[in-house]
């Protein structure tokens, strides 16, 4: 931990290099879930470079270097949910057959078709959960909502795909 307190204090005082180290531990969690939640590969990268470009911007900002990773995941969360309501409206169709990346694919059609059925908040939501692996807290201080609110949603949202898997 003491290299990621050193690297955000280079950071603070302009170091890309430093910044660029700090970005290298987040990385492949902020890029999936930006995908899993947007579901277009071109979108997920535009949101992970948008929250990267503010963070690095705003890096002066962060107090405590140990919320490092859930701070750029805020930011990360605020630029997903931006491009759901400009890009996709309740009745936009998704393209269910392109593959999301070469390193994150589904096992199976079943299960893709009941993520696909899940509202953008949910796969939010989930994607954070079960990829990033946060906490109903870390979740919580993320996306601003109650922890108690997340756990129950969690369980609301793996129950119905539960159901939807046994169903087929």
């Amino acid at each position: 931990m003491n290299d990621l307190n050193a690297d955000i204090k280079l950071a603070q005082k302009g170091s890309s290099e430093a910044f660029a180290r700090l970005y290298a531990t987040v990385y492949k969690d902020m890029y999936h879930i930006a995908l899993y939640s947007l579901r277009n590969s071109h979108d997920a990268s535009d949101a992970v470079s948008d929250a990267v470009l503010d963070a690095f911007c705003s890096i002066g900002k962060l107090k405590d270097a140990d919320k490092f990773r859930g701070w750029i995941m805020t930011i990360l969360s605020a630029k997903i949910k931006r491009r759901q309501r400009e890009y996709f409206a309740p009745s936009d169709e998704l393209d269910e057959n392109l593959p999301l990346t070469d390193e994150f694919s589904y096992d199976s059609v079943e299960l893709n078709e009941a993520l696909n059925k899940l509202d953008s908040g949910s796969r939010l939501l989930l994607s954070m959960s079960v990829l990033g692996g946060y906490s109903s807290g870390e979740i919580s201080e993320i996306c601003d909502i109650k922890a108690s609110t997340v756990r129950s949603r969690l369980t609301r949202i793996k129950e119905r795909l539960r159901m939807e898997l046994s169903a087929e």
